[in-house]
């Protein structure tokens, strides 16, 4: 059975996995981001820095495993709605101007401060891309419910941060 700590180093790895593919898709394959795509960057990158934080400073007695397992499955949560939003609803729409996701990344300035990363730069039915048979946002959405039963596996563990 995994210890806490090594769940918390996983969650992050795969969410700068899921970060890091992104990039690729985009900067290799030229996959346009939309609004909700930048958005669950950053969440994965949330997920990322609580995940390793819980890694660095989890005790291996102890510790807080409802605090760290709790914000990420928070955080999760939020990235499985926005996936899901992006895949039923957003997809359909000719464009992402002034949604929830446009503005959230708007309002945190990193799409003009990090463009590379953060850059918008297609509409959400021009970003509606598959892999393998599936829409990048349910790849997403799946990553997300993972991050979520690996959160929910440190939860439920006793004593073992």
């Amino acid at each position: 059975m995994l210890q806490n700590r090594t769940i918390y180093l996983l969650i992050s790895l795969l969410s700068l996995a899921a970060v890091g593919a992104a990039l690729i898709s985009q900067h290799a394959f030229d996959m346009l981001p939309c609004a909700w795509c930048v958005l669950q960057r950053l969440i994965y990158l949330g997920i990322a820095l609580w995940a390793g934080l819980a890694w660095a400073f989890g005790k291996e007695r102890g510790g807080r495993p409802w605090l760290a397992c709790g914000g990420i499955l928070v955080l999760s949560g939020a990235g499985i709605a926005s996936a899901w939003f992006q895949y039923s609803v957003a997809s359909q729409l000719f464009t992402c101007d002034m949604t929830l996701a446009d503005r959230i990344m708007r309002a945190t300035g990193l799409d003009e401060s990090m463009p590379g990363v953060f850059g918008i730069y297609a509409s959400c039915m021009d970003a509606a891309v598959e892999f393998l048979g599936m829409e990048y946002a349910l790849w997403s959405l799946s990553l997300y419910a993972v991050l979520a039963a690996l959160a929910i596996a440190g939860l439920v563990r006793k004593h073992s941060t």
